[in-house]
């Protein structure tokens, strides 16, 4: 491209960013790096009364934690700030007053009440929605007697009555819309603040934003912003309408289907090189085939050309496979240091913290092939730090024995197991195995009820790396007390 790519990742803070506003400023962080140009964050926070406290930071947190950085934007600066709108709102008033004065734009004085009767009516009579322009030729002078009267008032776009307007969508090729399709649309609010039209307009063009990659639904809003770029004497940028995202029943994406903060999945425990992976495919693709790319790889192979115009399906279950892919692909090192902060928030409150990084670094391993989500490594682990199990007794039974055979086992073991100097995965296969034969039960029996007397449940990790780990103090102490445990159970039947 002959001028260096400037695009724009422009949230409103009237809520936390989920999953399809953020796969917007992915597409384009992907397209500014692969052209080798910026990256801008603005802040559209005009509409004041929609806005949510604490929503900007949870919008550049969910940006960083997916390693998405930026060039120009709030806590970066940039020779084309402030680069937040409500800081700007001089520069909107001046193009509105702009616009009035050259006939583009008018001030509109109908009172919500008129206007919703007006839609109604519209309803009732099936036409489609849409101002009026009752404003649109008002005198001056009786503009000006309702302004000094007290009236609130709005300013309107002056939409050409006739003609079409055309463009050329980058993703969707040519598009034309009727200008009498569009109606004149409100730019500056009764608040005095701009609407998205205006103030988009007037940012990207100072901004010098070349490309504008946003969300489907805008697309009939472009005929808008053109014929106002036209008013201007702006050039405009290209546009490319991004694909909408879908659920797996091709509804629109919805709470349901998984579309919610993206800081929840950070939460849940996604990892956030698998979360980019994902998204970047939803709507994109390299060649139709190959799943899991690193970021260089997206970023070098990243082209609009390879962008749908058809809806994307967000599938969970996808995502899910895809993050355990990651997790198991982690050294156990790097792995460790991530479920940390898990086991130190979802393990029971009675365990010390902080925990032992070298004692996780142990156990990590013994699950990592397991876990789709960081979220779930408590729940995998738990026996491993608390110091009292509570289970039913009949877990320790395992098929086809009783609990008088159970009994012998663990006794047995019991004794064999404290007399064992070194306490390590080997030496515990070395001695148990041979011990099933001994007692004439299959290993598995054998294998089954220790497992469930060390750890409280019937399915761990391998058993001979897990008693290493839980050592053999803990082990003999579990073992003892699944034997008190199974002494007050009275039922001796086989368990089936």
């Amino acid at each position: 491209m002959s001028d260096k790519v400037r695009v724009r990742y422009a949230p409103s803070p009237t809520g936390y960013p989920h999953v399809g506003n953020i796969r917007t400023a992915l597409f384009n962080w992907l397209f500014a790096r692969h052209h080798g140009g910026s990256f801008i964050v603005r802040i559209e926070d005009t509409d004041v009364a929609r806005t949510v406290d604490g929503a900007v930071e949870a919008i550049l947190d969910g940006l960083r934690w997916l390693g998405i950085d930026w060039d120009e934007g709030p806590q970066a600066g940039g020779n084309f700030g402030p680069y937040v709108q409500s800081e700007r709102l001089n520069k909107y008033k001046a193009a509105a007053k702009k616009l009035i004065e050259q006939g583009d734009a008018y001030y509109c004085y109908c009172p919500p009440e008129r206007l919703e009767e007006m839609r109604n009516e519209q309803m009732k009579n099936k036409q489609p929605p849409g101002y009026d322009r009752r404003c649109r030729d008002m005198p001056v002078p009786e503009g000006v007697l309702k302004w000094m009267s007290g009236m609130k008032r709005v300013v309107r776009f002056r939409t050409p009555l006739a003609g079409k307007t055309t463009f050329h969508d980058i993703i969707r090729g040519d598009v034309t819309f009727e200008n009498s399709t569009v109606d004149d649309f409100v730019i500056i609010k009764s608040d005095g603040f701009p609407t998205y039209h205006l103030a988009s307009i007037v940012d990207d063009y100072e901004m010098g934003i070349t490309h504008v990659l946003r969300a489907e639904e805008w697309l009939s809003s472009t005929p808008r912003h053109l014929l106002m770029y036209k008013a201007m004497g702006y050039k405009p940028p290209e546009f490319a309408h991004l694909p909408m995202l879908l659920g797996t029943d091709r509804s629109k994406l919805s709470k349901r289907h998984g579309s919610v903060s993206i800081m929840d999945y950070k939460e849940q425990g996604y990892l956030p090189e698998a979360m980019m992976n994902f998204l970047s495919l939803l709507g994109w693709s390299l060649d139709g085939k190959t799943e899991l790319m690193t970021v260089k790889e997206i970023i070098k192979n990243f082209t609009l050309g390879r962008v749908n115009s058809t809806g994307a399906i967000f599938n969970v279950e996808k995502l899910d496979w895809m993050n355990g892919v990651y997790i198991r692909d982690l050294k156990v090192d790097d792995f460790s240091q991530r479920v940390i902060p898990f086991l130190e928030r979802d393990l029971p409150s009675d365990v010390k913290r902080p925990l032992s990084l070298e004692y996780v670094k142990q156990i990590a391993p013994l699950v990592q092939e397991r876990v789709k989500k960081l979220n779930e490594i408590a729940e995998l682990t738990d026996f491993f730090f608390t110091e009292n199990l509570e289970y039913d007794p009949n877990i320790l039974v395992a098929k086809k024995t009783s609990r008088e055979t159970t009994g012998i086992m663990l006794e047995t073991a019991l004794k064999e197991l404290g007399e064992l100097p070194d306490f390590t995965e080997e030496a515990l296969e070395n001695i148990l195995r041979p011990m099933a034969e001994k007692l004439e039960v299959k290993t598995g029996q054998l294998f089954g009820t220790l497992r469930s007397a060390t750890t409280g449940r019937e399915a761990a990790p391998p058993l001979f790396q897990t008693m290493a780990v839980l050592g053999k103090e803990r082990c003999i102490k579990r073992i003892n007390e699944a034997l008190v445990v199974l002494d007050k159970a009275k039922d001796k039947t086989v368990k089936e």
